[in-house]
């Protein structure tokens, strides 16, 4: 939609008389700029630079971290449970503890519920997973 400077000044209440003023004081500023010398000797704009910045800002470097190498056989291991506490999470992994109890008798499953929320850092279970487990099944709710 296009609409006439002039019709919407007079419906703001304002002179159309207020177009030409405008008008002409910026081609006079832009007279004054093109004809005054730069630092360089020059005419031509001598508008002061702006630098801008990225708003998403710069990300830190990600460091890659490989997975850990899969376990020839689960026979004999002990199988880590870990619930972040989302709910329905604990009866999810009960049934897989049920299910390596009906399959895979000889492996341990041990439940643990994870201290914080999924981003939070669990060191005292993180150390007993070192210590005593071979492997980890975390559920992590959405």
């Amino acid at each position: 939609m296009s609409m006439n400077r002039r019709s919407l000044l007079s419906l703001l209440g304002a002179s159309p008389a207020l177009l030409a003023a405008t008008n002409a004081a910026a081609q006079s500023k832009a007279k004054e700029k093109s004809s005054k010398p730069t630092a360089t000797g020059k005419t031509g704009s001598a508008e002061p630079k702006l630098t801008a910045l990225n708003p998403r800002g710069i990300p830190p470097p990600i460091t890659l971290i490989p997975m850990a190498k899969r376990l020839d056989t689960l026979d004999g291991k002990t199988v880590y449970l870990v619930s972040d506490g989302f709910p329905g999470a604990d009866h999810f992994l009960a049934q897989v503890a049920a299910w390596f109890q009906k399959n895979k008798p000889s492996v341990t499953t041990v439940y643990r519920l994870k201290a914080g929320g999924f981003a939070d850092d669990d060191p005292k279970l993180n150390a007993e997973i070192k210590e005593k487990g071979q492997a980890v099944i975390m559920a992590i709710g959405h």
